[in-house]
């Protein structure tokens, strides 16, 4: 969006004085004007506030990380209700929509793939917000942190379509467009990560991979509350009557919604197939310790018939049986080999070893 000069009475920049007339314009926050989906000139942004409000198109005004004074500004001359202006400062991480007198506040929650190196911390999905003000002669985007999707947004607003209607209204839907976008990117890879922790469990190691399990399931929660909160205002877009929001746009936000519900789906199914990884993972490994157990047991059993027999013929009594049998030595060894043979094909038979 380009920057370009500003006197519109000053907006507060952060250093804590308005906006000088030879047009300076801070660095957190810039505008343009647009009319049926281009950009128009405009000299300073005051002739833009003009001609939007007399209905020659629409101002954009887009914002990152604003400050407290420069949305205060911006809302004592828009008009913008103090609880919008207080979530745009401080940013709100559940998605959302509310009405405001003649303004429409639209809170979408942002996603972004981070790959992950080895020594990189278990993170991978990083998250963001963008708040979007709608307006009858402008539409007002912040970002908080997240990457930025505006040369997408503003590409899908310049786009040629026949039936979505050209106004703030385009700009909120191209925001929303984007940001499903990477919601579904983001699903892709985490199908991708989940067949990773399969591989991990229930590969040829002796050891699974349980942690890299737990790390995914993790981001699966932390992504699952940045979807699921975004189906019920896009439902509220196409299902009720909104002042700034075209009839014609509907379908498109029904389409947006069917697209959420698929992530969302998506997601759950996700969950429960790590869910049922961590449960077969935690059964094999109880199983293998069972089997560890009766190969452990089986081995003592074996071994005890001779430590029994030496027990008993190491009492030190003086008169005891066989003690003074020429063969009793090689008998006893016979009754050991005979016993410690016997239990080890009855163990191996009932396969504990």
């Amino acid at each position: 969006m380009t920057t370009a000069q500003s006197n519109w009475d000053g907006p507060v920049a952060d250093t804590g004085s308005t906006v000088p007339e030879s047009g300076y314009t801070p660095p957190e926050w810039t505008w343009a004007r647009y009319h049926a989906g281009r950009r128009l000139p405009s000299p300073d942004l005051q002739s833009a506030v003009a001609s939007a409000r007399a209905g020659d198109g629409y101002l954009w005004l887009g914002l990152h990380n604003p400050s407290q004074q420069t949305m205060s500004a911006f809302g004592e001359r828009l008009g913008l209700h103090e609880l919008a202006i207080e979530d745009a400062v401080h940013g709100h991480r559940r998605s959302k929509l509310e009405r405001f007198d003649e303004h429409l506040f639209f809170v979408v929650s942002t996603v972004a793939y981070q790959e992950r190196a080895t020594d990189a911390p278990p993170e991978i999905v990083t998250t963001g917000e963008l708040m979007v003000f709608l307006g009858d002669w402008f539409v007002m985007t912040s970002r908080h942190s997240g990457p930025s999707r505006m040369p997408e947004v503003r590409a899908l607003v310049e786009q040629e379509s026949d039936d979505m209607p050209r106004g703030p209204s385009r700009v909120l839907y191209a925001c929303l467009s984007v940001a499903i976008d990477d919601f579904e990117r983001v699903a892709e890879q985490m199908e991708d990560d989940v067949e990773d922790c399969e591989q991990l469990v229930f590969g040829d190691r002796r050891e699974p991979d349980l942690e890299r399990t737990y790390q995914i399931k993790r981001e699966l929660i932390e992504f699952r509350r940045r979807v699921v909160p975004l189906c019920a205002p896009l439902t509220a877009l196409y299902t009720r009557d909104f002042g700034r929001i075209h009839a014609n746009a509907k379908p498109y936000f029904r389409e947006l919604a069917e697209r959420v519900q698929a992530v969302r789906e998506t997601v759950v199914a996700l969950e429960d197939q790590l869910s049922n990884i961590l449960q077969t993972a935690l059964a094999r490994a109880s199983f293998d310790d069972n089997r560890d157990m009766r190969k452990i047991s089986s081995a003592v059993a074996i071994v005890a018939v001779p430590t029994t027999l030496g027990a008993i013929y190491g009492m030190n009594f003086d008169n005891m049986p066989e003690l003074h049998w020429s063969q009793g030595y090689y008998g006893v060894m016979a009754l050991n080999l005979i016993g410690m043979t016997v239990l080890y094909f009855l163990f191996r038979k009932f396969k504990w070893l």
